[in-house]
């Protein structure tokens, strides 16, 4: 269905290629996944198939990709469009009309299908992503992993023959990504669709791909093979792969089925059983080692209103003294666009604590981050960050108390170079020269400082915003999906800064539906739903007491108390 000859892609004035000597076959009818580190070419490979590149990247294509006997080269992609069905990492840029039903039904009508069968396909789509209650709601006021699942169903409601998808479960919460995955078993036996598909998030779907290809590095020819061959060599391996290779598992397990299904589990339970895993526990009481420096600059207004949380006009600055607590919320109910967002919230946040919001899509954990960081007031209730009230209090004052990584990177990104980022940063927070750059080097080594930040991949932009925000070192630092679009060597390193700053004092909130992030990191893990706290305590016990939200390791050695498989190789 799919076939690469020889591919290179080269893009302006690059050295060297993204892409070299791609040969590559995806039979009708199977499931390829995509993996490898951030920033070898995943996304350039994905869209080359719906014609992307080169018709709108630019760049230089050598070389044949043929899609169902059509060249990419001679066809562009409104030419493929009712061949292809692409999804790409940034939702919002997917997205032509206004609410979820017209959305889903964009596609149909471009290809001129008859009302009736729109009709019956929409209601179709709607049943099988959970969006029935979401039909007629703007587009705009959804949260991003509800916005992912309207993307991927605009795609699906065309029928195309093959499905091209980039990080398609990234911003979605563990039950919404197992109806996602189950949709595309379904069109992959039952229909014969044909599924390319990059995921950084592997413990969610290499257990259901036919065939694996590995990008090792930048330019390097791609390794093709079953799951568990390619695993097996892989750089980036999920939770179960990477348990598997340190016990001597053979064959290696896929996912946690196969691995409880296997005599090595027992065995390991057996030596596990003395020892116990100590969890890491807060820094109570102790104020940020390194104190925030006033900023040396003003930021231009659309940026300041970005990085310093803060929504037009001139805000009173409240005075007030800094408590024990970094951050209070009590009784607080929000309502956004006629939605209650939150409903009578109350939440302590002190020094050295790092805190895991989770809860399924909507629930409200992305509206909570924007009233602690002032984008939005309360309708009622109070919130308190460091005995200010963050929507009543000015930018530059606000700044030095709290910071916030969006959903989407790029709206912290306004220059043309990392260099010219990382220059202001380092001015916005009166750090001293070379401190972002430090950062970006930490966080994503091998980025030259000549780069444009549209030119780097979805994980690195996401690098470059936390690199960003982690030099003005906030007292509280808020992060809403920190790891869309990281691989798991860029997801650790930014695991290693972030306790670094929790050890200092700091004060760290994590909206995420990565569960293996939420164990490896945090202290203590709240789970919102319809608004409501409905689970707050220390993470090993919330956690292993739910099926959506236990991370592979758990599942894996239950009834025993283990979550990463860090502390099982610590213990061994």
């Amino acid at each position: 269905m799919i076939r690469f000859e020889d591919v290179s892609v080269t893009y302006g004035d690059d050295a060297a290629p993204t892409l070299s000597g791609v040969d590559l076959t995806v039979p009708e009818g199977e499931l390829m996944l995509l993996v490898g580190p951030s920033g070898v070419g995943k996304s350039t490979l994905l869209s080359a198939v719906s014609g992307l590149v080169p018709h709108f990247t630019g760049g230089t294509l050598r070389g044949r990709v043929t899609v169902d006997g059509r060249d990419t080269r001679t066809h562009k992609p409104r030419e493929l469009a009712d061949l292809v069905g692409t999804v790409g990492q940034d939702p919002l840029a997917h997205f032509v009309t206004d609410t979820v039903e017209d959305e889903l039904a964009y596609g149909m009508e471009s290809l001129g299908l008859a009302p009736e069968v729109m009709r019956r396909r929409v209601e179709e789509t709607l049943d099988l992503l959970g969006l029935a209650g979401l039909r007629d709601r703007p587009i705009a006021t959804l949260s991003g992993g509800q916005q992912q699942r309207v993307a991927i169903g605009s795609v699906l409601t065309p029928h195309p023959k093959v499905l091209v998808l980039d990080e398609p479960t990234s911003a979605l919460d563990p039950g919404a990504a197992e109806e996602v995955l189950a949709v595309l078993q379904r069109l992959v036996h039952d229909l014969g669709t044909t599924v390319l598909m990059a995921e950084h998030r592997l413990e969610r779907v290499v257990q259901y791909a036919d065939q694996v290809v590995l990008l090792p590095a930048r330019g390097a020819a791609p390794l093709v093979g079953a799951p568990a061959d390619i695993m097996a060599i892989s750089p980036v391996h999920p939770p179960v792969v990477a348990l598997g290779r340190l016990a001597g598992w053979d064959p290696l397990p896929l996912s946690v089925r196969d691995a409880r299904r296997g005599a090595g589990v027992v065995a390991l339970r057996e030596r596990l059983g003395g020892c116990s895993p100590t969890p890491p526990l807060p820094v109570t009481g102790a104020p940020p080692q390194t104190p925030y420096r006033p900023p040396g600059g003003v930021l231009s207004q659309p940026r300041r209103r970005l990085r310093r949380g803060v929504r037009g006009g001139a805000p009173v600055e409240e005075t007030g003294g800094v408590g024990q607590d970094t951050a209070t919320v009590s009784h607080l109910t929000l309502q956004r666009h006629r939605v209650t967002a939150l409903r009578e919230v109350t939440l302590t946040l002190t020094p050295g604590e790092t805190l895991a919001l989770m809860g399924r899509n909507g629930a409200g954990k992305s509206t909570l981050l924007s009233a602690l960081v002032g984008l939005i007031a309360p309708t009622s209730g109070t919130v308190l960050v460091r005995g200010h009230t963050p929507h009543r209090t000015h930018p530059r004052e606000l700044i030095r108390h709290v910071g916030l990584v969006p959903q989407e990177p790029r709206d912290l990104l306004y220059a043309d170079t990392v260099a010219a980022e990382c220059a202001a940063a380092d001015t916005d927070a009166g750090a001293a020269p070379g401190s972002c750059r430090s950062l970006v080097s930490e966080l994503l080594p091998g980025v030259a400082d000549a780069t444009h930040p549209r030119d780097l991949s979805e994980g690195q932009r996401l690098a470059l915003a936390l690199a960003i925000v982690l030099t003005g070192r906030p007292p509280l630092l808020l992060l809403d999906e920190p790891t869309r679009g990281l691989d798991y060597a860029a997801k650790a390193r930014l695991v290693g800064v972030l306790k670094g700053l929790a050890a200092e004092g700091h004060t760290i909130v994590l909206a995420t539906h990565d569960v293996e992030l939420a164990a490896d990191l945090a202290h203590r893990v709240v789970i919102l739903a319809d608004g409501e706290i409905v689970a707050d305590g220390p993470t090993a016990e919330v956690v292993v007491s739910s099926p959506a939200f236990a991370p592979q390791v758990a599942k894996i050695l239950a009834p025993q108390p283990w979550l990463t498989v860090a502390q099982v190789r610590e213990a061994l």
